[in-house]
């Protein structure tokens, strides 16, 4: 494992904040010799989401993506919440047609009739099908490990042997897995324990993904330990662990994770309030995290545009969430977190690691061929 001084506690998902003005004062991380971007270059500078979910079929969100420069990569997902996954599958179709070299998409698959005598070879062949037009890559979720039974009704984990050949099909197809296992470490203990307002708030509200309400269910390393085998039994599957790979709580344990599984990428989708819940108490080593690890970190936000939801008011929370992103990364002003609450100086991350987490790695991951 790289060296960096050691890290220790937890946070959790990334949720508006409210920001400083626009001549915020400065932290007292040391940005040594290498020039770092200020708040003024937000808008100019390449970026890339890729995390978030475009559910509505609303041009609001490649308009605020042009607008503030990114580029977007949408996550289909099998979730209850969300429309259902043929509708997501549309509304991707029709974003990406609109804008191409703006928006991309990723693509998933329902477990409904899993273990089936087809169902094996048709989500293997709807995947190829997703890929042939313009899937960048597949996502499995949470429901994958904490909610999903098969017909005996055992809880269907990432290393259950009906999901190894579809896994084995996504290798072969060329395309990253994106694996949402687990949840944040918090997930496991008590409301009032938790470390984040945002936790708090979301498990509160899922008490059916509050972990500490379901002890029947598996703890927190057995998610960890049996997304870690899945990975080493497919050694050439490109990875990359949605949410900061549930490991958001501690980057010591992130770097071993990286360490380990050198095809392996995490994005950092909800989950910057833990990145600065640590920076707060020790802002040198995570940043020394940040610049050891930069080819390996995707910027990512989980930005979710509801269907029902006002356009413009959601321009408004995207631009205010990448704006307060892009302060604490890339500058070393200080802003108010209110989810974690407190004031929290930026890591002043170099230029060329900026560039990296920003847009190279995510160009290089999702957009191998220049795409």
């Amino acid at each position: 494992m790289r060296c960096f001084p050691i890290l220790s506690t937890v946070l959790v998902c990334g949720a508006l904040v409210a920001c400083a003005d626009d001549t915020p004062s400065r932290g007292d991380v040391s940005t040594g010799d290498a020039a770092t971007y200020a708040l003024d270059d937000f808008r100019s500078v390449r970026k890339f989401d890729a995390h978030v979910h475009a559910n509505a079929d609303s041009a609001a969100f490649l308009e605020q993506a042009r607008a503030d420069g990114f580029e977007l990569l949408s996550i289909n997902v099998d979730y209850p919440a969300f429309p259902p996954v043929a509708e997501q599958h549309a509304i991707a179709l029709a974003q990406a047609a609109a804008e191409p070299a703006r928006f991309h998409w990723a693509a998933t698959f329902p477990m409904t009739g899993f273990g089936g005598a087809n169902w094996t070879s048709a989500t293997g062949d709807a995947l190829a099908a997703d890929i042939a037009r313009g899937a960048r890559a597949v996502k499995i979720w949470k429901n994958v490990g904490m909610a999903e039974r098969d017909a005996d009704g055992a809880l269907i984990m990432l290393d259950h042997a009906g999901l190894a050949p579809v896994i084995q099909r996504i290798q072969a197809l060329g395309v990253p897995l994106i694996g949402h296992q687990g949840e944040p470490h918090n997930c496991w203990l008590p409301l009032e324990q938790m470390t984040t307002d945002n936790d708090r708030e979301y498990f509160a509200n899922h008490p059916e993904y509050h972990m500490y309400l379901h002890p029947e269910q598996p703890d927190y390393e057995t998610h960890m330990a049996v997304r870690d085998r899945v990975l080493e039994a497919h050694p050439g599957l490109r990875f990359v662990g949605a949410h900061m790979a549930s490991l958001e709580w501690d980057v010591d344990r992130l770097a071993a994770f990286l360490d380990r599984f050198p095809e392996a990428t995490v994005d950092l989708a909800a989950r910057m309030a833990q990145v600065q819940h640590q920076a707060v108490r020790d802002p040198a080593r995570v940043r020394a995290f940040f610049i050891a690890y930069q080819d390996r970190l995707l910027y990512g936000t989980d930005l979710t545009q509801d269907p029902d939801g006002d356009p413009e008011a959601f321009r408004q929370a995207a631009h205010a969430v990448w704006r307060s992103d892009w302060m604490f990364l890339a500058t070393g002003d200080v802003q108010r977190i209110d989810t974690i609450g407190a004031d929290v100086a930026g890591l002043a991350l170099p230029r060329e690691t900026i560039d990296r987490i920003y847009y190279a790695n995510a160009r290089r991951v999702f957009l191998p061929d220049g795409g």
